[in-house]
């Protein structure tokens, strides 16, 4: 352990999503926010693009080019492909710096299996990281979002992320209960793309999907209706088709996956000690992540727990900024990482 004390400023903090992956480096701040994917030559195997440019491409790549996202689910899916990306964003926080070996923290969710957690540190450790250490995502939320973690209170945090919903109980600096499931963004977007097709017999990309999810998407009525116009391809006729889509049918496609987050939210409660439970239904609920950004969420979290609920300052960011917390405050990482 001794070589915590020996903090350089090249440690970075990493929010591994699998949506996006965003890196704090100690002294800088966030240095990278850009989207989990690579874009890769088939024929060569070559790296092509990472990040945002590789964003781009998806669904418009050509034949020899792919467009992975190497995350699903908050774990690895893809290990080789994982390691590049990797490489590629630390090497962008340290301005390309080649000699630099930081140390790494990254944020995992708490139901992680160890061969998924081994499968973390091992691709860091490839991208030439000296040391890693893994912390749970519930628990760096709620520092993100500047939660009293260290106090002998209950704090309950949900994040919602990309492929993870995490919620988790904290108090004195520990996780009292938490439980990940895999249910969040693009099981969304993906609800969306099911929804059209099987509506409207219309096909579109996660990208179209993504958007309509951001400009529509709701958990709870609206108090005003909106609408979209969505191009897409015609399923029956095979020809680009236009509709146009109200926010309740999007409601409609995303409400099984709304209902279960809630049902995880219920369940957390439930397995709650009585003590903290009080707490709870004083300080509420905080959601974080880019899922809680969804319309209309908290409302129906806070009809249904009968809690007050509230959001994150900056929701997407809260992992990372967590994560980034704990690179100067050591103490806190030794209580909390997962060793």
């Amino acid at each position: 352990m001794h070589s915590f004390f020996s903090l350089f400023s090249s440690d970075l903090a990493i929010d591994l999503g699998t949506a996006n992956t965003l890196v704090f480096a100690r002294g800088k701040g966030i240095v990278v926010n850009e989207p989990s994917i690579v874009a890769i030559n088939k024929l060569t195997n070559e790296v092509q693009a990472v990040g945002k440019e590789a964003k781009e491409m998806l669904g418009r790549t050509p034949g020899n080019i792919v467009a992975i996202r190497p995350m699903k689910d908050g774990v690895i899916a893809d290990f080789k492909v994982t390691e590049k990306m990797l490489n590629y964003f630390i090497h962008k926080a340290h301005n390309r710096k080649m000699l630099v070996r930081p140390r790494i923290l990254i944020g995992v969710p708490s139901e992680i299996t160890p061969v998924e957690k081994r499968a973390v540190q091992d691709s860091a450790y490839r991208a030439k990281a000296s040391e890693v250490h893994l912390v749970e995502q519930g628990m760096v939320a709620a520092i993100g979002a500047g939660l009293p973690i260290t106090e002998p209170s209950g704090n309950m945090v949900v994040d919602i992320g990309g492929g993870t919903t995490d919620i988790a109980v904290i108090s004195l600096s520990g996780i009292v209960y938490s439980r990940s499931v895999r249910v969040a963004g693009n099981e969304m977007d993906d609800a969306i793309m099911h929804y059209l097709k099987r509506k409207h017999n219309l096909l579109i990309g996660e990208r179209t999907a993504e958007q309509i999810k951001i400009e529509l998407g709701s958990a709870y009525a609206l108090d005003k209706p909106i609408t979209m116009e969505i191009k897409g391809r015609n399923l029956i006729e095979g020809l680009p088709k236009t509709i146009t889509v109200g926010n309740e049918e999007i409601q409609e496609a995303l409400s099984e996956c709304v209902e279960t987050i809630m049902n995880a939210i219920r369940v957390a409660l439930e397995r709650t000690p009585p003590e903290l439970s009080a707490d709870i239904s004083d300080r509420g609920i905080v959601l974080t992540g880019g899922g809680a950004l969804l319309k209309n969420l908290d409302r129906r979290i806070r009809e249904e727990t009968g809690l007050p609920v509230s959001i994150a300052d900056e929701p997407l960011l809260s992992v990372v900024l967590g994560t980034g917390k704990m690179l100067s405050d050591f103490k806190l990482l030794r209580k909390v990482s997962l060793e």
